[in-house]
């Protein structure tokens, strides 16, 4: 069967998920695979763009990487990146037939689509001097947390997926922090996150204390070069401090052509997309955009606070013009109008981009690619 029909089977989404699958399916499948050095990221926000400029750093200093992250915006390939680039449809199939040697019917059938994803991966990396793991939505339960790893990043901690991993900060990052198995290195957090890190008894490490003043230099050239944002700048501190952990020299052309696609990215002259969805990712875009207005092509998920999400991009928005999302977890129009005029915030339906208007894209990777497949149209 051709992987894409396999992966269509599959839902992508679970109300709930059986976390002792992928560790039993992993321990009978783990010798007939060959796992490389892991640097796992887990986080609530700026995983991927903290993978892609620790992956591409890597590849460009002599090293075969593979970067693995999600979800995908337009093409299931942009979830395996290897060497520069995404994975090849040849190669994804070679893979899947690969994998379907090794599983037993009923694992192959029982994996969920994120689970034989990450499998997928790993066959494609089994090559590779390092793999750059981004966690999905979790920690100490994720399907990519059962595999031996070198180091682990972890980006800002903030709420999110509560149905799936707590109600609060503290039930949240110890479920993260769980997936920590020897070394890690912090992004700047909140002061719960790092009391919970006390207690693991593991090798932490704070961002700014892998920082030289020779680093801090190259990070601001960098990040001219790449026109990055704060929040941007962080993500690539985050990187350099594991470039530094690992002992591995660097110069800033290595970074050159790492940013990931729709983060702050400017598709043309007049539009920004951002794959955010969550109250952290609001207030990085405000800080990035603020003194500025734009006309917001939105829409949400039912279980996203978005009323506290557009309460804080506020100062920014002009109106928001309201996309149709193709998913059964889209709010309904109704509801998001309530918020919205509760919100005192102009809105409409989106129909067109008007050359002389600003607009940004935000929302969640279902908005960023409903849009880019219509604009591209």
């Amino acid at each position: 069967m051709l992987l894409k029909s396999f992966l269509e089977a599959k839902p992508l989404y679970y109300d709930k998920i059986d976390y002792t699958r992928m560790p039993r399916v992993y321990e009978s499948i783990k010798k007939l695979i060959n796992i490389p050095k892991i640097i796992h990221l887990i986080g609530t926000n700026a995983k991927g763009t903290t993978g892609r400029f620790l992956a591409s750093s890597l590849n460009n200093i002599g090293f075969d990487v593979g970067h693995y992250t999600s979800p995908h915006i337009l093409k299931f390939n942009e979830r395996i990146w290897i060497n520069g680039e995404d994975v090849t449809d040849n190669i994804l199939q070679k893979a899947h037939e690969t994998l379907q040697n090794i599983l037993t019917k009923d694992d192959s059938t029982a994996l969920s689509y994120f689970e034989y994803t990450t499998f997928l991966a790993m066959i494609i990396f089994q090559n590779c001097d390092y793999i750059v793991l981004e966690a999905g939505l979790g920690g100490e339960f994720d399907a990519t947390a059962v595999f031996p790893k070198i180091l682990t990043l972890v980006t800002p901690i903030a709420l999110d997926h509560e149905a799936f991993l707590g109600s609060d900060i503290k039930q949240i990052a110890q479920t993260k922090l769980n997936a920590i198995q020897n070394n890690a290195i912090f992004a700047k957090q909140n002061d719960e996150v790092y009391e919970i890190a006390k207690t693991l008894n593991k090798n932490i490490f704070k961002v700014d204390s892998l920082l030289t003043k020779n680093d801090l230099k190259k990070i601001e050239i960098i990040s001219d070069e790449l026109l990055l944002v704060d929040y941007l700048k962080e993500n690539l501190s985050l990187s350099i401090a594991a470039l530094n952990f690992l002992e591995i020299n660097y110069k800033t052309s290595d970074f050159k052509n790492a940013k990931l696609f729709g983060r702050l990215s400017k598709i043309c002259e007049n539009i920004i997309v951002d794959v955010g969805h969550n109250e952290l990712a609001a207030s990085s875009v405000l800080s990035a955009l603020s003194g500025n207005k734009y006309i917001i092509i939105y829409n949400s998920f039912k279980d996203k606070n978005y009323k506290n999400i557009l309460q804080i991009l506020k100062p920014i928005i002009s109106s928001i013009e309201i996309i149709k999302v193709d998913d059964s977890r889209i709010e309904s129009a109704h509801n998001m109008q309530n918020v919205l005029n509760k919100l005192n915030i102009k809105y409409s339906s989106f129909k067109e981009i008007k050359k002389e208007k600003n607009y940004l894209v935000f929302g969640s990777f279902s908005v960023v690619e409903a849009f880019l497949k219509e604009y591209h149209e």
